[in-house]
């Protein structure tokens, strides 16, 4: 038997998910967006970022993390639980 760790081939290029700020390059990857597709999310003002010298984007993860997660859809059991205590105060 080996003592050797095994670690992903790609392990360096997925600690930059631990970075405060992303680049855009990095913020496509790290939301599984298209280049094209982030860049409308941008433009329209859909997604926050920064742009500090007027050229190159940035985001801040918990940005994306909250962009990424917004409109949270109830489960089956949420709604059910939801509509029984609905119906006993009603």
């Amino acid at each position: 038997m080996s003592d050797q760790i095994l670690i992903p081939e790609n392990i360096a290029d997925q600690l930059y998910f631990l970075k405060p700020i992303l680049t855009f390059e990095e913020g496509c990857q790290y939301t599984g967006l298209s280049k094209s597709y982030m860049y409308k999310h941008t433009s329209a003002g859909n997604i926050p970022f920064y742009k500090p010298e007027g050229r190159k984007i940035y985001f801040r993860r918990v940005d994306l993390d909250h962009w990424m997660l917004r409109n949270r859809q109830d489960s089956n059991e949420e709604i059910s639980r939801k509509a029984t205590k609905h119906s006993l105060t009603a």
